[in-house]
Formats: C-alpha cells, sequence, structure tokens
C-alpha cells in the first residue's frame, strides 16, 4: 500500500500495459520492466502521462531492486511465451526469451532477502507451459512458487469467455505463506472451466513438495458474452485496405474443399459472417501446399505475432454473395484484447500487431484481480488501514 491508499504492483515484461489496464484505477503501478523500447513507448504514451514513468525499458537481469520501491502487494510477470509456444522451438525455459522467468524470479528472491517480498506474485503464459519439456519445466514454475514461500496455484482462462476471441493461456498465482487465504477461495479439488484437463494432467506430474503447497482457486465464470467478432470489424479500417478482387480470389483458391465449403454456408447465414484466416503449410500427397484455412464461429484465432511463429491474421467478410478479405486491422486487434477505444496505438501496422498480439487480455486479469487477487488482499488493507 502507498500513502494514496492504492494497492501497488510491479509490472515485469509489461509490453503495452496490459496487464496495467486490467488492474484498472484502484491499483497503482511503482515499477514496470520491458525489453521492448518500442513497445516502451507506446506504454509510456498511454500510463506516463504526466511526464513522469515509471517503466524501465532493458533487460530485466540488468533490474536491480534499488529502483523497485516499497514492498508491493503484487508482482505481475508475463513472461515470454516463445520457448513454451507449441509453436516455438520447444527450448522451453532453457530458452533465452521464457528462460528469463529465472532472471525475474532472481529480483524476487532478493526482494524476499531484503524483507520486501510481494504479497501476490501472479504469472502468465501460454498453455503449451503445462507440457513443454514433458511437464518439466511446468514443475519447474510450481517449485520455484513453493521453495519461496508461495502457496500457489493454476488456472486456465479462455479469452473467449470475455471477448470474441480464442486465446486461452495459463495464469499461476502465489501468495505468502504469512498471509491467509479465506476457504471459499478454494475448492478441495479441480473444478472446470479453469482447471482443465491439460491443467489437471501436469498437476499430477509435479513432485509431492510442490504439491504441497498447491491451491485450487475456485473462481466464479463470467456472466455470458454477448459479442461476436463481426461486431468489432470495421467497415473502413485506417491502418489496412481491403484487397482487390483477384486477391480476395487467391486467397479463396487456397482453401482446400471443406475450408471453401464453411464459406458457402456463411453465404447462407442471412446475417454478414466474419471469418479468422490463417495461412499454414499442409503435406498433401507428399508435395507441401500453403493453405488457407478458415473459422466462422463467431470467433477471432488467437493473435500471435511472427516471432511465435505464426502469421499475421486475415478476416474474410462474407456478406450474402459478396466476399471481402483483408489483414485484420491494428484497432480491430486492440478490441480482441479487450483495449479501449481511447488507448493509443503505434501508428505503424507491425509494430500495433506485435504490441497486442503479445499482450494479455485486458478483461481477463480485471476478473482475475477481482476474484482471486484482490480477496487475498483484502484483509490484509484493511487492517493496514486501521494502522494508519
Amino acid at each position: 500500500m502507498t500513502e494514496t491508499g492504492k494497492t501497488t504492483f510491479y509490472e515485469f515484461f509489461a509490453g503495452g500495459g496490459m496487464a496495467r489496464a486490467g488492474l484498472g484505477s484502484s491499483w497503482r503501478c511503482v515499477f514496470a520492466n520491458d525489453f521492448d523500447f518500442k513497445k516502451g513507448v507506446a506504454y509510456q504514451t498511454n500510463w506516463d502521462k504526466d511526464g513522469q514513468t515509471v517503466l524501465k525499458v532493458g533487460d530485466i537481469r540488468k533490474v536491480e531492486t534499488i529502483e523497485l520501491p516499497g514492498a508491493a502487494d503484487l508482482a505481475w510477470a508475463s513472461f515470454p511465451c516463445q520457448d513454451l509456444s507449441l509453436a516455438g522451438g520447444g527450448a522451453g525455459l532453457r530458452g533465452e526469451r521464457s528462460g528469463t522467468f529465472y532472471p525475474f524470479w532472481d529480483i524476487v528472491k532478493l526482494l524476499i532477502a531484503e524483507g520486501r517480498a510481494p504479497r501476490v506474485v501472479a504469472l502468465e503464459n501460454v498453455t503449451g507451459t503445462l507440457t513443454s519439456h514433458g511437464g518439466k519445466d511446468f514443475e519447474a514454475i510450481c517449485q520455484t512458487f513453493a521453495e519461496n514461500g508461495y502457496k500457489y496455484g493454476a488456472l486456465v482462462i479462455d479469452a473467449a469467455l470475455f471477448v470474441p476471441h480464442s486465446r486461452p493461456r495459463l495464469f499461476v498465482v502465489g501468495v505468502r505463506d504469512d498471509i491467509h487465504v479465506e476457504g471459499a477461495m478454494v475448492s478441495p479439488g479441480p473444478i472446470e472451466p479453469f482447471h482443465t484437463r491439460g491443467l489437471q494432467a501436469a498437476y499430477d506430474r509435479i513432485n509431492d513438495d510442490a504439491k504441497a503447497k498447491w491451491l485450487w482457486w475456485n473462481m466464479p465464470t463470467p456472466p455470458h458474452r454477448n459479442t461476436v467478432f463481426a461486431d468489432l470489424i470495421e467497415d473502413e479500417p485506417d491502418s489496412v485496405n481491403w484487397h482487390t478482387a483477384a486477391e480476395t480470389a487467391k486467397l479463396l483458391g487456397q482453401m482446400s474443399p471443406i475450408n471453401l465449403a464453411k464459406v458457402e454456408a456463411a453465404k447462407r447465414a442471412g446475417r454478414r459472417m466474419v471469418g479468422a484466416v490463417y495461412k499454414r503449410t499442409r503435406i498433401e500427397e507428399g508435395v507441401k501446399h500453403q493453405r488457407a484455412e478458415v473459422r466462422f464461429d463467431d470467433l477471432a484465432g488467437c493473435l500471435r505475432t511472427p516471432a511465435g511463429g505464426s502469421s499475421r491474421q486475415v478476416i474474410v467478410v462474407v456478406d450474402g454473395n459478396r466476399i471481402r478479405s483483408r489483414l485484420i486491422s491494428s484497432r480491430e486487434t486492440a478490441r480482441l484484447m479487450g483495449l479501449s477505444e481511447d488507448y493509443i496505438l503505434p501508428k505503424n501496422y507491425n509494430e500495433a500487431y506485435h504490441l497486442t498480439g503479445d499482450g494479455v487480455v485486458v478483461p481477463v486479469v480485471r476478473h482475475l484481480a477481482q476474484h482471486v487477487i484482490e480477496p487475498l488482499l483484502e484483509r490484509l488493507m484493511a487492517k493496514d488501514a486501521a494502522a494508519a
């Protein structure tokens, strides 16, 4: 807590500050760090408008605890996913990028030694973390929480519960051993949808010491989402152009018969249908073909950046017999991530796409904060207020 009465947090691997957006105005960021200079510009543009910045741009390995003020209520870390992603190279926590998990925990360990251990530590990454290196990487994450004085648990949250965007992500939330956890906050065993079968299988693989500190966080599901992908699509986007008729025809020509059948069904839907398209290489009868694969389930496919092993997302808009196509716009990607309309995006399309595609979905963070993180801190906040 600070003199403002707000809960405080450190935001590591901050990107454009989407965790900050999700935590909301009742939280105060006192330190942020990201390696990417361009993302840092976006962060400062949106969050440090008074000229005072909490952001340090640079390698997390060069962050010193003297730069982190006070004893924060929360340390948030959305550490890089590339080495843990199913589309990545499989290096896991040994990789150069996802391996930054360890320098982050080096900082936490130093804070612990200084008597400034964050009350809550929250991590976010791809669900591939659960199976990376046969589950050994997830076990290492769990063991790190347990060995450093945190009881903890994990949830898999799909952004599709909040926005029309298929984006399941793993969240691990740990709370200091000395902090009481109300009985209603945990369940005696896994409960879907947030404790998926994949998570349960990963839990079964961790060692007994790590299991001894495990908590099955009991989080309610959100209200039913009432928006679909088509609701977020612009007729006249600023950052991209509609394809020519020939370009759209070429895209359709890259579709398999099954995917073309999806387009034909969309024509008969009686409403505007928006499909998300990814280009993938498929081997058919021993020959490689670039295929365009489309989904018309009112959801966007997961936004991924080229660094994550994928291509930029193309959309197909079907309105009766009229078919148009183009790249998804940068503002549309921001909407899929739950960012507000007044969030200032980089003017360069690739920079904006990289910023949003590497981020964490804002309403997912808000839900997790409201139903797990903030309840863990409420009693302590009341105690701090009484002592003030």
